[in-house]
């Protein structure tokens, strides 16, 4: 056997990609994890981890030169000093916009697995029958109950904080103790609860922290230090560095190549089966080949759907997966930055402990049972009160021995929450392959088309107004309504584009994840989703990973594969 093959090939090291790799070299497979960018090893290379603001050179705020060379990241948060160089640089790989996309990307082992906002609810039955009930898009081909064990499997290891609440909207999950929420919060929940007659919730955060410690994983739980996205040298957040590389590693059939552009799955049209991959050495540019019996695509929604429109072009011109004209189709995002924050009066005897990495959540509650809005879905919000610190604004004290007393002590208590809401897929919201634009090794770019259709734009009108009433219903006074700057992109939550079905004349994929043209491949990143419900993603991409994993073994043994 040559020195190029293995039983399997991982596209990507991100949080799908970390879960394939676990779930195969556990099984017995001799597995290699390509990743597009650098190596980034636990503990050793989170060279920020314990930095405050006054230990950067700018107290952690993006310089001049900063925001010249980065005009997509400057855009939101990604662009600081503790995290530069965690976000894929743009100049290096450029995109097109037709219209405004904030792509904010992270290329390196762990992906942004290193760097997400840890947040781990499951879709619910709801979600997995919504399109069908609607007639929009297309039906998703699995329900539930097909999902629900893996949602268990996934959440065991990966350890999520969170509790009980008995919701269809929400269904529970295998978790360790919550996060707590604060006095202000805790007295919240009960005026929401009482207010709309246990109607709308307000609960504790459901977050991939580890509140108890995982000693066979060598992880220690959350330190409350809120400094997760530059790296947990206590293993504390769920990342590909902290879990699952580790597992991989610890079976001894892993084999892990950074520096490893992917450029095209090869394809066997005389087998109809994927052979293996085209790998670019990002250093050198050299070209290499890497054969395997199956392969899993898990580069990142945009990035696994790139490699597909670029592989097998001799046999569809739209690449490996075309063949239902819905490759690259159907983007969503969750659409966000509107919601109300206020001011809490009292409480000022009260404090917290630590700087939590968490704080409150507010389920869906639109579009449930018979209600009907002007427009189809929902939002759920995620929030947090606090008291304000050393930086809040004291107009009347602005110099001196007394601005400086006022500021060693904490101020009122303030509280503010963000809706996140369902984006519809939509054909017309696309990407495709922009030939006249090339990045830094001569590959050509995505161009990204894609917009919020009216049903998005209603819904957040209801956003900002049901924040609003929330928070007068809980007692929270100068309730003001928020409408921030928001582009598709912003949410972080990019899906579809290589949508699983139960036809390959209207999906890319099938129930088990598989490329309806090429069934030795899987793709179990965001790309495969039908719709994107309004929680957040991850937890069911580990989830449709392990999944898929587990049918792909059993095929191969059956020689089904091959």
């Amino acid at each position: 056997m040559p020195d190029n093959h293995y039983d399997a090939i991982v596209v990507g090291s991100g949080i799908s990609g970390g879960w394939a790799a676990k779930e195969l070299t556990e099984k017995g497979l001799k597995v290699l994890l390509l990743e597009r960018g650098r190596n980034i090893e636990h503990v050793k290379d989170y060279h920020n981890a314990h930095k405050e603001a006054w230990d950067y050179p700018h107290r952690n705020e993006p310089t001049q030169e900063m925001i010249a060379k980065h005009p997509v990241l400057r855009r939101d948060y990604p662009l600081n000093e503790a995290t530069m160089g965690m976000w894929a640089d743009e100049q290096a790989n450029p995109y097109v916009e037709e219209k405004r996309f904030d792509w904010f990307r992270g290329y390196h082992v762990g992906g942004r697995s290193l760097l997400w906002g840890r947040q781990s609810y499951r879709l619910s039955p709801m979600d997995f029958e919504a399109n069908q009930r609607e007639g929009i898009a297309i039906d998703w081909p699995i329900r539930y109950e097909d999902i629900a064990p893996w949602y268990d499997y996934v959440e065991r290891f990966a350890g999520i904080a969170g509790t009980q609440e008995g919701l269809d909207i929400l269904p529970d999950g295998e978790f360790l103790p919550p996060i707590p929420l604060n006095c202000v919060e805790k007295d919240a929940a009960k005026r929401i609860k009482a207010a709309f007659g246990g109607q709308r919730h307000l609960i504790h955060s459901r977050v991939a922290n580890i509140t108890q410690p995982k000693p066979e994983q060598n992880r220690v739980n959350c330190q409350y230090r809120n400094k997760c996205w530059l790296g947990c040298p206590y293993g504390a957040y769920f990342s590909t560095q902290s879990a699952t590389l580790p597992a991989a590693v610890a079976t001894g059939n892993l084999t892990l190549r950074p520096f490893s552009i992917v450029s095209q799955v090869l394809y066997d049209k005389d087998r109809q089966r994927a052979r293996g991959v085209e790998v670019i050495d990002a250093e050198t540019h050299e070209v290499h080949e890497y054969t395997a019996d199956v392969i899993f695509l898990n580069a990142s929604t945009f990035n696994t759907t790139w490699i597909l429109m670029n592989s097998a072009t001799d046999v569809w011109e739209g690449g490996l997966g075309s063949s239902s004209g819905e490759l690259g189709h159907n983007v969503m995002d969750h659409h966000f930055r509107c919601g109300a924050s206020g001011e809490v009066e009292g409480y000022l005897d009260k404090y917290y402990f630590g700087r939590r990495p968490a704080g409150f959540y507010i389920p869906r509650f639109r579009n449930v049972g018979d209600e009907q809005r002007n427009y189809v879905r929902g939002f759920g919000y995620q929030g947090a009160a606090s008291r304000e610190g050393w930086d809040r604004e004291i107009a009347e004290l602005n110099i001196g021995t007394d601005l400086k007393q006022a500021l060693s002590q904490p101020g009122g208590w303030t509280i503010g929450m963000t809706g996140f809401g369902e984006m519809l897929p939509d054909h017309d919201n696309r990407i495709s392959l922009d030939h006249s634009v090339r990045d830094k090794w001569g590959l050509p770019v995505l161009s990204i088309d894609v917009e919020l259709k009216q049903n998005e734009r209603d819904m957040r009108r209801d956003m900002v107004q049901d924040a609003v009433d929330l928070l007068e219903a809980a007692g929270v006074k100068n309730v003001t309504g928020d409408v921030g700057d928001y582009a598709p992109g912003m949410g972080i939550h990019e899906m579809g584009t290589a949508r699983m079905g139960r036809d390959p004349k209207t999906s890319v994929l099938n129930s088990h994840n598989q490329v309806w043209d090429a069934p030795n491949v899987f793709v179990t990143d965001g790309a495969c989703m039908t719709s994107s419900s309004c929680v957040n993603p991850s937890l069911t991409y580990m989830a449709l990973t392990a999944r898929a994993v587990d049918y792909a073994v059993e095929e191969l043994k059956w020689g089904n594969l091959s």
